[in-house]
């Protein structure tokens, strides 16, 4: 049985923490163009993608690598494996490695591991990040497999990695896609230790540096999280911007200078707080339906959404949303609370529809012996209606 479809009011945004795995889609808005190659821009309470362009295509991620190496010390200190206040040695092959980007470790020093969470992120030190590699699982080695296997683990399915710090290397390979999924794992996962991302400069061995992440400087609402560079793959960022409580993750690949990535990562974050917001569709414990039930107590169920519904729209389309509730009935009892027995469809003009399971509001228990005689006969002297 599906009822007819009917519009639902929306209410004041309540965000809640989905994945990808929601599968919720947002209408297109207002349409924009980047000079990046590639770019991704994900809700990060709702997962609507705003802005796909060539997401799934793989490059060399350069210094984006790097928010995989934080994720696993971020990991150790969460389970308790590291403190910040523990050290590190500095072997012979961290200190050599003064490509790119260098905190200036000293061979043979000990350095704690706050002082390399803020060298990698800050300065983003490609020797801290083998000085934390070595630190963590002993080889460069091992701690690579640690980050393919954690990338499995977080469903970052096109993400191959060869080395912690993200120096030109073929095998080394994410997509915008995979790199916005990873930033929101970070602020998901660990917002106790999100906030160095926001940090400015840092001084190491008398040495200070900004953060090269430009729109900290020129935007108060930005808070993270890492630029990167390589001539093959061109200048890359993954920025977040917290604005009125909601947060957008934006990735942009393939652009040509770092004034580029600067413009175009403030245009594309202004759109998309400018042209799409967060509706909450119904409530957790909202009654949106009433099923019929078959050889219940009840005559009918309660049909409600288990959470919260949070959705993205276009501001100039949330006003034309519509759901319907889909069901299979009359539902057999017996019932039980929190039992899903159907979906809301969600439905607005030039969007795909958004599913989200509906659940039974309350318990229905089945009939008795008698019961279910006299619900038979009815049914059968009724023909069946």
């Amino acid at each position: 049985m599906t009822l007819a479809a009917r519009p639902l009011t929306a209410l004041a945004a309540l965000a809640f923490l989905a994945t990808s795995s929601l599968g919720i889609a947002a209408a297109r808005a207002e349409s924009i163009d980047t000079t990046a190659t590639e770019a991704y821009v994900l809700d990060f309470d709702t997962g609507a993608v705003l802005l796909d362009k060539n997401a799934e295509t793989q490059i060399q991620p350069a210094s984006l690598s790097k928010l995989m190496t934080v994720y696993l010390l971020f990991e150790a200190l969460k389970k308790g494996e590291v403190k910040l206040d523990d050290s590190f040695p500095v072997s012979k092959e961290a200190w050599a490695l003064n490509e790119g980007s260098t905190m200036f470790v000293g061979i043979g020093s000990q350095i704690h591991v706050e002082d390399l969470i803020r060298g990698i992120i800050v300065q983003s030190g490609n020797d801290a990040c083998l000085v934390v590699a070595e630190g963590l699982a002993g080889t460069e080695e091992a701690f690579v497999e640690r980050m393919n296997k954690k990338a499995k683990e977080l469903g970052l399915n096109d993400s191959q990695f060869d080395n912690p710090h993200g120096l030109e290397d073929p095998k080394q390979l994410m997509t915008a896609h995979d790199v916005a999924w990873l930033a929101h794992h970070l602020i998901a996962d660990f917002p106790e230790y999100y906030h160095y991302f926001s940090e400015k400069e840092f001084v190491f061995n008398g040495i200070k540096q900004g953060n090269r992440n430009p729109l900290l400087y020129k935007d108060p609402t930005v808070d993270g999280l890492k630029t990167g560079h390589l001539s093959i793959s061109g200048y890359s960022v993954a920025v977040s911007a917290k604005r009125d409580g909601r947060r957008i993750i934006t990735v942009l690949i393939g652009t040509h200078s770092m004034q580029e990535r600067s413009d175009e990562a403030a245009k594309v974050l202004d759109w998309a707080f400018r042209e799409y917001d967060n509706y909450t569709v119904a409530k957790a414990g909202s009654v949106l339906a009433d099923a019929p039930v078959w050889m219940g107590q009840e005559a009918t169920v309660p049909l409600a959404v288990g959470k919260d519904l949070l959705v993205t729209l276009p501001r100039a389309a949330h006003d034309k949303l519509t759901a319907k509730a889909v069901f299979d009935g009359p539902i057999p009892a017996p019932i039980t609370a929190g039992q899903e027995v159907g979906k809301v469809v969600i439905s607005v003009p030039g969007m795909a529809d958004m599913e989200v399971p509906l659940v039974a509001g309350k318990e229905v228990p089945k009939l008795g012996f008698f019961g279910r005689m006299f619900a038979s006969l009815k049914h059968y002297i009724g023909g069946g209606a």
